[in-house]
């Protein structure tokens, strides 16, 4: 990827075994300013393969709501550092050199791009009410990290060389084994379960009455007769008062509910917590991806007959449903489009056709959309063509957008964003935040939806979003009451 800088880094590395549990690292990091967390799950394993802990930005970008031209503000900013030619230095305390994985974040920036980041790429209404004080972009830089490799059971403790550092390399990496250390100590108390049955929703603070959810579902419904838009990825937020740790809820996702994309951000004020299953975008040597999720059904890890039955009725269903296959192919279409945008001629192709995947609790029907990267494609220009994801927006994307603008009461923000890492080695890995928990000024937003199309039953489609915000809420509500001390 394409890009320029007045700041040259060089990688300095050591890999030790692992003598520690991610949830201690994650435990420990929490405790610093700032932190960042990725992954933090065995779910990793079958996603990117690395999970990361960083904290202590060196650097901080942030861009609201209230100003103008993100774009030109970003590329300045990523353009602030960039990796030198110089080898990666290996610490390792062995006689040959350790090489780095391929793919392994190095070193550069984490955060979000929320998801009305959109109305800078297209002209939309702009109706929805902005009522969660939270930045529009945030990406923290970090010139030090640990990261996991789940394949082979080592740390990769990362440092970067900058110009006028006041620390070296070796102090920041020897900083960083410190926190190793330390979470070695650490015995957390494995999360209590929740009791998902019993949330009532008749108490919970949402931005729409099931009436107001059931008229708009009715109205998008008319807009696809007319032939206006053909799927629309409708949601609606919930509210829970929360004082517990932000950190315990992520440990509690990470139990019950681990994810492939999973996130933990603390910027002070608020904290973002994602349990996301779906990757938006990844880069890595001038290849790009995007594997969008359309279909859901339960999955019961169990052995026992009845549970067996009903897996294999809730995988049949799911993989011979004709409204769910209408609904991923509309999307693997849109996505092909979108990566023709900032690919080289001829090599966009679907890498992967829709196949039913098995996850913690669901199963999930996905498909892989990808192709070679121009040479001049930079970060900026992939946000442009593909954000954001075209499973949690609909197709056509910009008239579903805009229907969603004039429907949703409130903006999205984090929710069905994108958050991840931007190396500076070009690697990119954004998720689709969904399954996502905003928790700011005691209150945790947990937002949910769907795609609705023609057929849609308006009560089922209400019905959908419960279900997927019950968990959610049960594992908040677990934490607020004290049962997953860690």
């Amino acid at each position: 990827m394409a890009g320029g800088s007045n700041g040259t880094c060089r990688i300095h590395y050591k890999k030790i075994p692992a003598h520690t549990t991610l949830r201690a690292l994650s435990e420990t990091f929490s405790a610093l300013p700032f932190p960042s967390i990725l992954g933090g799950n065995p779910a990793k394993a079958s996603e990117d393969g690395f999970s990361y802990w960083a904290a202590e930005p060196r650097d901080l970008f942030e861009f609201t709501s209230a100003q103008k031209d993100p774009f030109s503000k970003l590329e300045r900013a990523l353009g602030r550092y960039r990796l030198g030619n110089d080898p990666a230095v290996d610490h390792s305390a062995t006689t040959a050199a350790a090489p780095l994985p391929a793919g392994l974040f190095c070193g550069g920036w984490i955060g979000f791009f929320g998801y009305e980041l959109g109305r800078h790429i297209e002209r939309l209404p702009g109706s929805a009410i902005d009522d969660i004080p939270m930045p529009l972009v945030r990406l923290c830089f970090y010139d030090r990290l640990i990261a996991y490799d789940h394949g082979s059971d080592v740390f990769w403790i990362l440092a970067l060389e900058r110009a006028g550092d006041s620390e070296s390399p070796a102090q920041k990496i020897a900083a960083l084994e410190r926190c190793l250390d330390r979470s070695e100590r650490i015995r957390p108390v494995e999360p209590a379960s929740a009791n998902v049955e019993n949330v009532e929703f008749d108490s919970i603070p949402r931005n729409m009455t099931q009436d107001n959810y059931l008229d708009a579902v009715k109205r998008i419904k008319v807009h696809i007769r007319d032939g206006d838009v053909y799927q629309v990825n409708f949601s609606q937020r919930f509210e829970q008062p929360f004082a517990g740790r932000p950190i315990r809820l992520f440990h509690w996702q990470n139990q019950y509910n681990p994810s492939g994309y999973a996130a933990y951000i603390d910027a002070g004020s608020f904290q973002v917590v994602s349990a996301s299953p779906e990757m938006f975008v990844t880069v890595h040597e001038g290849l790009i991806r995007t594997k969008p999720i359309k279909g859901t059904r339960p999955y019961i890890n169990a052995s026992d007959p009845h549970t067996l039955t009903l897996n294999r009725q809730w995988f049949h269903e799911l993989l011979t449903s004709e409204k769910e296959q209408a609904e991923l192919n509309m999307i693997i279409d849109l996505e092909r489009n979108d990566v023709a945008r900032v690919c080289k001629p001829g090599t966009r192709r679907v890498i992967q056709p829709r196949t039913i995947e098995t996850y913690p609790t669901v199963y999930h029907a996905v498909a892989t959309v990808g192709g070679e990267l121009r040479e001049e494609i930079t970060l900026n220009d992939i946000l442009k063509a593909m954000f954001p994801g075209g499973s949690i927006t609909g197709a056509p994307k910009i008239r579903a957008m805009e229907i969603i603008e004039e429907l949703e009461p409130t903006v999205r923000g984090v929710y069905t964003g994108s958050i991840g890492f931007i190396g500076l080695d070009g690697t990119v890995c954004l998720n689709i935040a969904i399954r996502t928990v905003i928790i700011t000024s005691g209150i945790a937003f947990v937002q949910t939806g769907g795609g609705i199309v023609a057929d849609s039953d308006p009560q089922a489609e209400w019905d959908e979003t419960i279900t997927k915000a019950r968990a959610l809420l049960a594992g908040i509500r677990a934490v607020q009451n004290g049962q997953s001390a860690c």
